[in-house]
């Protein structure tokens, strides 16, 4: 189902779906009222929800919408200014499965061909199949047929002997929710090591997802600035458009970077993770959450390499177990944990305690 008041946008994003073989369209809504009165006959398996529309907005049609039917994703759309970013942030801890700039403004082609790529790749994530559907029959639901992987044994190997200097942590789709309760649970047994956070997002959402995690965990957090010394006790968040990286040296430093998207992704998490493992060595620890890809597998073997420890959030608790569950299967894990186990873990190893 996609719910937006512009007819163009519906227009446009149905006749994308349309030229996909494997997305089924069931329902174009113009506003939050109809399309929670659509729920029930239309049955969609995902809903791509606009947040500013009349008559009923996104924010009030999103809890209706999981009420009527729960667990449904939902992806909240809103074009990248401070205000909807708050809002689309709001949505993610009431519920929403992720969220998906807009294209706007006179930036084209460019914008509106990334945001088709998000919507169709965020869709796949999310959707849950629809047995029995041969072909399309209609315009409008979102359909996906189930992904075939195989089992694959997980490989676990010891945490580091060294007590960590530096935690970095990787997320994307799930991952705001899942760093706020995480944070809030770390908050006071992080000791005097900083945090370096890279979440999949665009710019203006990363510096708000930062001012939430500040007030999560009751330690200072904003975006990293280039050249800024990494001081423990502080929380560093990857602004939009910029990698995240450490710089050594006698005091080791932020190091932005504008360079081309790595795993499709900027900021990416890879930079983080290879960049934090050259510095701190086997005193990196390093947490893969929920997301979708695989950006932080590769970092993950560089600090496994270089002797570091890794912990994955588990596929039961994650939104998507695509970055995880790549990292999991690489064989650089010491433990893949529920997230309401993680906090734990790491206050563990924080301690000096492997077992």
């Amino acid at each position: 189902m996609v719910v937006d008041d512009s007819a163009v946008v519906r227009g446009l994003v149905s006749r994308w779906l349309a030229e996909a073989p494997d997305i089924e369209v069931v329902s174009l809504q113009r506003n939050g009222r109809a399309a929670v009165e659509a729920i029930d006959e239309t049955n969609p398996d995902i809903v791509i929800l606009d947040i500013e529309m009349p008559e009923m907005d996104g924010m009030t049609a999103l809890p209706l919408i999981l009420r009527k039917k729960p667990g449904i994703p939902v992806v909240v759309a809103s074009t990248l200014t401070r205000r909807n970013a708050e809002i689309s942030l709001k949505a993610l801890s009431l519920g929403a499965r992720d969220y998906l700039p807009k294209p706007e403004g006179q930036h084209g082609l460019v914008s509106a061909d990334d945001f088709r790529q998000q919507l169709l790749a965020k869709i796949r994530a999310l959707g849950m199949p629809r047995p029995g559907l041969a072909r399309k029959t209609q315009a409008a639901q979102v359909s996906v047929p189930t992904p075939v992987r195989p089992d694959v044994a997980i490989t676990l190997r010891p945490a580091s002997s060294v007590r960590p200097r530096v935690l970095v942590i990787g997320s994307s789709t799930g991952g705001p929710p899942a760093l706020t309760r995480l944070m809030e649970e770390l908050g006071g047994k992080l000791g005097g090591i900083p945090v370096l956070i890279t979440q999949h997002m665009p710019p203006t959402f990363t510096g708000i997802l930062a001012e939430h995690i500040a007030k999560a965990s009751g330690r200072p957090a904003a975006e990293g600035r280039d050249g800024e010394p990494i001081v423990a006790g502080r929380i560093y968040v990857a602004p939009g458009g910029h990698h995240m990286l450490v710089q050594g040296g006698a005091e080791p430093r932020i190091r932005l970077d504008d360079g081309p998207p790595v795993n499709f992704c900027r900021p990416a998490v890879d930079p983080l993770f290879s960049s934090a493992a050259a510095v701190y060595g086997p005193a990196t620890l390093a947490l893969v959450l929920t997301g979708m890809g695989q950006d932080g597998a590769n970092g993950a073997r560089s600090i496994a390499t270089a002797g570091g420890t890794v912990l994955a959030q588990d596929e039961a608790t994650s939104v998507v177990w695509g970055m995880p569950g790549a990292t999991a299967r690489a064989g650089v894990c010491s433990a893949v944990l529920p997230l309401d186990q993680i906090a734990g873990r790491v206050s563990q190893l924080l301690m000096g305690l492997r077992t």
